[in-house]
């Protein structure tokens, strides 16, 4: 499919993107790079949250795109992997392309080749929802405060700091300096409160005062039906979130090109593209691992933990990055059951 958008027409387009997050703007530039038409729809421009990914993978990224990255520590060890915490702005920066339409809106309904924005305009072409993950009861929250630096990479601390469900301590540092420091509950029917994760951070870490970053998305989300119409869901929309981690920056932003690459071929192939049969494959071996977290008590969190990064490398990539790789997926988990104690491998029989 070529560029298609008449110039007297806005509404005629390629590539309808609804969602002005990572997912947006990595789907948005890489059509606009394969010189389809594309329209961004997002009611505001930036990003506030805090994204990261594997330092490794930092490769998927437009060019000119930087970031802060640290070796971090994660289950009272160090990582195999350092870890890096994106600068926004200078991503979103790189996303930009003359051929992106930026139109300062929401959508109030979508089909596969149409949005309707609240100003009663349509606008047409192959329509993507990356306007983030809605369906799902298994929740991740966080509660973070911004202090000055420099803090220890922390990526996670399990040790508990009072009585009460599993959380975990995140620290990482951010491009400008300074230090994230964030109470994490990994994954929990409902998600802990907001409140509850500010009193545990307090408690672990002292009376911190700075800018605050609150954080919920479910981690359940899962993926589309392969024969499903309607608008393509993409990122965090899609199901990509890694439910042992909470990441999918670096997955949307790996997948984009491809599906970029497919959209003249119709939308049946996009969503396989998305989602093919190994990733779904992956994404069930996943949620088994899900529901042994759910299953376990704080002290076992840590414990759980603890086994899994002592783990070789080669089994830490393939069951925390390797979205399409089944059979790395179930040997990590095969090794990480062949190292548990006895209560921890019923739980992972049974969870």
């Amino acid at each position: 499919m070529t560029l298609t958008r008449l110039w007297w027409d806005r509404s005629v387009v390629d590539v309808v993107v609804v969602g002005g997050g990572p997912a947006g703007w990595a789907l948005a530039w890489a059509c606009a790079r394969r010189e389809h038409g594309v329209t961004l729809v997002a009611p505001g421009h930036g990003w506030h949250a805090t994204y990261g990914m594997w330092a490794d993978e930092v490769s998927v990224l437009p060019p000119a795109s930087r970031w802060v990255s640290a070796r971090a520590r994660g289950g009272g060890r160090w990582l195999p992997r350092e870890y890096a915490v994106l600068d926004n702005d200078s991503v979103l920066a790189a996303c930009a392309h003359p051929g992106i339409e930026v139109v300062k809106n929401r959508a109030t309904a979508m089909t596969a080749t149409s949005a309707t924005l609240t100003t009663g305009e349509v606008l047409r072409g192959m329509v993507f929802d990356a306007t983030g993950a809605r369906r799902g009861s298994i929740e991740q929250t966080a509660y973070g405060v911004v202090v000055p630096g420099p803090h220890e990479a922390v990526f996670m601390d399990w040790r508990q700091p009072a009585d009460g469900p599993a959380t975990f301590l995140y620290a990482v540092p951010l491009p400008d300096g300074r230090v994230l420091l964030e109470e994490t509950c990994l994954a929990r029917r409902p998600g802990l409160g907001f409140t509850e994760l500010r009193d545990r951070l307090h408690a672990r870490v002292g009376d911190v005062t700075g800018p605050v970053e609150r954080v919920r998305f479910p981690v359940d989300v899962p993926p589309p039906h392969p024969r499903a119409r309607g608008a393509i869901p993409f990122g965090a929309a899609a199901g990509l979130i890694h439910p042992a981690t909470g990441f999918s920056v670096a997955d949307t932003f790996r997948l984009a090109p491809a599906v970029a690459d497919t959209i003249g071929r119709g939308q049946r192939a996009v969503r396989r593209v998305i989602w093919p049969w190994r990733a779904r494959l992956v994404y069930r071996l996943r949620r088994r691992g899900l529901a042994t977290l759910l299953s376990l008590t704080p002290t076992e969190h840590e414990e759980f933990f603890d086994l899994f990064f002592a783990l070789p490398a080669r089994h830490q990539r393939a069951y925390l990055s390797g979205r399409a790789d089944p059979a790395g997926t179930a040997a990590a988990m095969a090794a990480l059951f062949r190292a548990a104690p006895a209560h921890l491998r019923r739980k992972m029989v049974n969870p």
